[in-house]
């Protein structure tokens, strides 16, 4: 799917796709202070990766004496614009989808990504302070219910029926297609991606950490006691991270503007497309649109 998206772009992979103009609005990360980081360990989810050094859940047992290290090491990272190498490899454990499933057939399995618990730590103070920049100058596609705070797949669904119910009323008749993107989040081109992050304003450190988080990453597979060699992903925002979600919605909100202008209704949640068109039961346009 990848080779085939490439095929129509002009970007390369890892170049900034140039975006429209935009001044810098943010071009560094807040730094934090051991309040912070206390709250951040206490939230986050203690999920053992197994290239972690540590049980994760004694780092937050112990964050009490270790907080200050934690502090030094996110501080530095914010300030230079890099994140570290070390946490940028994911391990994926294949799972059966349902036990019932024959095991024999690898389709019937489910990648589950693990991050180390350092990065996650690490994201969460990032995209605390990006959801709170995507907040402030609203920039996230109003027809977008995925992955954001008091967005539900209720509101969803309430904002589908009743746009559906009002066209209802004025005697017109409505077409509904459902979509699901193909491999959406594994698909993401880091130089557009970039160039959309560049566009809304951020430029500086943040954009470079940004750049950091995305590029240079691997993951391998572990089965039982036995992993893979390596793999290089040169695509695609990370399975399991924080901060993934956020991107994605970044990077899919000219979709929604695309579509509207077409004349065609849509609503999005996450990689899940609805497209609506209303008409008039009667209308000659019906056969062309069906």
């Amino acid at each position: 799917i990848r080779s085939d998206l490439d095929a129509g772009l002009d970007a390369l992979p890892g170049e900034v796709t140039e975006a429209s103009v935009c001044s810098i609005l943010w071009d560094s990360f807040q730094l934090v202070q051991p309040d912070d980081v206390d709250k951040i360990l206490g939230a986050v989810r203690a999920t053992t990766c197994a290239l972690d050094p540590c049980p994760s859940w004694l780092l937050k047992q112990a964050s009490g004496g270790l907080v200050d290290w934690f502090v030094r090491i996110i501080n530095a990272s914010l300030e230079q614009g890099i994140f570290p190498s070390g946490l940028k490899q994911a391990v994926v454990r294949p799972v059966l989808k349902k036990a019932s499933l024959d095991p024999a057939n690898l389709s019937n399995y489910r990648p589950i990504s693990n991050l180390p618990f350092l990065g996650k730590v690490l994201e969460r103070v990032v995209a605390s302070q990006l959801q709170g920049f995507l907040e402030d100058t609203d920039f996230l596609d109003q027809s977008q219910s995925g992955f954001r705070p008091g967005y539900s797949t209720e509101m969803a669904l309430v904002a589908l029926v009743d746009d559906r119910r009002r066209e209802l009323d004025r005697g017109s008749v409505t077409l509904l297609v459902l979509l699901d993107i193909s491999a959406a989040f594994d698909t993401i081109d880091h130089g557009i991606l970039l160039g959309r992050l560049s566009g809304m304003g951020l430029g500086g450190t943040a954009l470079q950490w940004l750049q950091s988080f995305l590029e240079g990453r691997s993951q391998l597979v572990k089965l039982g006691d036995t992993c893979s060699d390596p793999w290089p992903l040169t695509c695609g925002v990370p399975q399991g991270s924080i901060l993934s979600p956020m991107l994605f919605n970044i990077y899919m909100k000219p979709l929604g503007e695309v579509i509207r202008s077409f004349g065609v209704w849509c609503h999005l949640y996450a990689d899940d497309t609805q497209l609506y068109y209303s008409f008039p039961p009667n209308s000659k346009e019906a056969p062309r649109i069906l």
